[in-house]
């Protein structure tokens, strides 16, 4: 999996800092031998900046990742909403319109399988255009076909639904591209390699390295890292997917006839 080397790349450069940390430690004691062993406040300070950020960063991607599972839900039953309400329509104005209907569920298809952790950017913005262009076309249809309708009502019934298929799409749209500023993932790697340092310094007052120590340090809060990006771009080769929540739109599709 692609994703897996951020964290192998940061579990190992978690590794080099601590020892570093622990070298620096045990010259600056040799060379000053009155100096204290550590600073416990500034320790507190930094481990509980970094739990902050973790706490921050990871929330923020489960919640992210909740609302789009969500989005996929209301677009699938938006699209059907307003699928099933041609049938108010004159029978002459349905069968235009539900093809461009098919058509446009096929391009948002194409949207989603088109964005991946290495994305077709090109793919994806000529899929952005299409199924725009869809949407313009099937509310202008649509509105033509209504004040042909006999009741004055099929037009609110028509629309309304039409109307939020647009808005959820537009959700959608803004979720793929919903994530963290960039700084705030530099805090967090900052923040994060910092206290390797002030482990490995730390560790420098005991002759030995404390293997477990280490290893369940850069494991854990790599393993954290992990699952924190995959929460975050859940469209990335990993363990959590919103593939199986993409069939629902698909199914939407097998549904027109």
């Amino acid at each position: 999996m692609i994703v897996l080397w951020l964290p192998a790349v940061l579990l190992v450069t978690m590794l080099l800092l601590m020892e570093a940390g622990r070298w620096f430690g045990i010259r600056w004691r040799t060379n000053n031998p009155e100096a204290p062993p550590s600073c416990g406040a500034v320790d507190i300070a930094v481990f509980g900046l970094m739990g902050l950020l973790f706490a921050f960063t990871f929330y923020g991607a489960e919640n992210r990742y909740e609302a789009r599972r969500s989005l996929i839900v209301d677009e699938a039953n938006a699209i059907e909403e307003a699928y099933l309400h041609l049938d108010l329509l004159e029978a002459n104005a349905q069968p235009q319109l539900r093809e461009n209907f098919r058509r446009y569920v096929r391009s948002r298809l194409e949207i989603y399988r088109n964005v991946s952790g290495w994305e077709d950017v090109d793919a994806v913005k000529r899929e952005l255009l299409q199924s725009t262009a869809l949407q313009h076309e099937i509310w202008l249809q649509a509105v033509a076909a209504s004040k042909q309708a006999s009741s004055p009502a099929v037009r609110t019934f028509i629309l309304a639904p039409l109307d939020r298929m647009i808005d959820t799409a537009t959700a959608r749209n803004v979720a793929l591209r919903k994530h963290p500023p960039p700084i705030v993932w530099g805090m967090l790697a900052l923040t994060l390699l910092a206290s390797c340092v002030l482990v490995g310094y730390s560790m420098a007052l005991s002759g030995s390295r404390s293997w477990v120590h280490i290893l369940v340090f850069a494991l854990l809060f790599s393993a954290v890292i992990y699952v924190n990006i995959d929460f975050e771009y859940p469209r990335m080769p990993g363990f959590i997917q919103l593939d199986e929540m993409d069939k629902v739109l698909a199914q939407t599709l097998d549904q027109m006839k």
